[in-house]
């Protein structure tokens, strides 16, 4: 289960009002072009898309086992916490629709904070694409939704998410344990960064680096 970041701030009412408002509002194709929020039609091509370790493998908060029916309750209850302003899960079709990535942003407005989890089909790693998608979907969360804290976990063996994470700039921050769907937990590593180091950082990352992701 998503746990918000170690780093508390407060959100004055206004704030958190206008965050949940961009929640349910902002377009993920600001994030990429064709992506969209997920909705129930998604499910099949979700299952697809996580019953593969190579996608799923790293990820600690999507439930499992991975069936139509766990993953159809996850896109309902994703959509109802949008409605909340707390959360957004967006899919990214290729060009024959099927489901080539997916992500998903929870968001604490009240801590003016989130938290970015997401993939991609196993063909697409590793095409330099995903320091650019995770760039992208960075300025989104600090530009569009409005927060001003991320905080982002990775297992210790996700080298590649490692990479991105750090070259975007975030801030080692050790380890935290990471609640897991089931009731259980994994060690992970934490970072953070704030929206004023991301105004700082965005002009290095915006062209995707140069790792392989």
């Amino acid at each position: 289960m998503s746990a918000p970041p170690v780093t508390v701030l407060t959100a004055t009412p206004e704030e958190e009002a206008a965050i949940r408002q961009a929640v349910r509002t902002a377009d993920p194709a600001l994030i990429t072009p064709n992506a969209r929020v997920a909705t129930a039609r998604d499910i099949p091509g979700l299952v697809d898309l996580l019953s593969d370790e190579l996608v799923s493998g790293p990820i600690y908060d999507i439930p499992r086992p991975i069936d139509p029916a766990r993953i159809g309750a996850w896109v309902a209850r994703s959509l109802r916490l949008r409605e909340a302003g707390e959360a957004l899960l967006t899919v990214t079709p290729d060009d024959r629709g099927q489901i080539a990535a997916y992500s998903r942003i929870t968001v604490w407005p009240d801590r003016s904070s989130a938290e970015l989890a997401g993939a991609q089909r196993a063909d697409r790693q590793n095409s330099g694409q995903g320091a650019a998608g995770a760039a992208r979907s960075f300025g989104f969360m600090f530009e569009v939704l409005g927060v001003r804290l991320v905080g982002l976990t990775a297992a210790p063996d996700n080298i590649r998410s490692a990479k991105v994470i750090e070259a975007a700039g975030f801030t080692p921050m050790g380890e935290r344990l990471s609640r897991l769907p089931d009731g259980g937990s994994r060690r992970s590593l934490y970072w953070e960064m704030t929206r004023e180091d991301w105004l700082t950082q965005r002009r290095l990352f915006q062209d995707g680096g140069n790792d392989k992701t």
